[in-house]
């Protein structure tokens, strides 16, 4: 119950820190935002570690945790290698897939759809992630899945917000489309450049949105 706690609380505070709430470097306040969210402190370190794994945050020993907003080249060079990595992973796992995988990612897929339909973005963000997991895996090559995994986990909060941009969810699930195709004709390059597009948009796409909610503030 505290780790679904604790994952609803990193949510709230991603949103605070993209909105402008917080700036960066900005301390939080262990006991107002306990009080505000009306949990004990437990909780809300393990929300303070999520948002660390994202960099979104930076935990320093006996001072607390800080906001860290990276730069707009910082979080360029995190999607142009994550595009990168999900490029090699669909080569591979065009030459390695299994029939049960193909299906877990056309279920994912139609799951996908129902999210898009219902203008649910969490929902769309929650499938969303099963379908990139599952290519990782499906690459065969243990290191590159791992690495994979360990980026995306960082770029999470960036990559949800991107899913916000109006017409956004739709675009997406047209590239999932395409990226099965291309892995079910066993073609390595299409399904990598495919996948490879899929991530550089998300990162066009996020910069979009804040520069949207920038001039929206001004």
């Amino acid at each position: 119950m505290e780790h679904r706690r604790a994952d609803t609380i990193a949510e709230e505070l991603e949103e605070l820190i993209f909105s402008g709430a917080y700036a960066d470097g900005d301390r939080l306040d262990e006991v107002r935002l306990a009080q505000q969210f009306g949990v004990s402190r437990t909780p809300l370190r393990e929300a303070f570690q999520r948002l660390a794994l994202s960099g979104l945050v930076e935990l320093i020993p006996r001072r607390g945790a800080f906001v860290r907003q990276p730069g707009p080249v910082e979080l360029l060079e995190m999607f142009e290698v994550m595009a990168e990595l999900e490029a090699a992973c669909a080569r591979l796992a065009a030459r390695r897939i299994s029939d049960l995988a193909l299906t877990e990612l056309r279920q994912a897929n139609e799951r996908c759809q129902q999210a898009v339909e219902a203008r649910d973005a969490d929902a769309y963000y929650f499938e969303n992630e099963r379908f990139h997991r599952i290519i990782y895996q499906q690459s065969g090559n243990g290191f590159l899945a791992q690495e994979a995994a360990k980026l995306h986990k960082r770029l999470q909060p960036f990559r949800r917000q991107q899913l916000r941009f109006r017409g956004r969810m739709g675009q997406s699930m047209a590239e999932h489309e395409e990226i099965v195709r291309a892995l079910e004709n066993g073609a390595a390059d299409t399904a990598a450049e495919a996948l490879r597009n899929h991530v550089a948009v998300q990162g066009e796409k996020f910069h979009q949105l804040m520069a949207s909610l920038k001039s929206a503030a001004e």
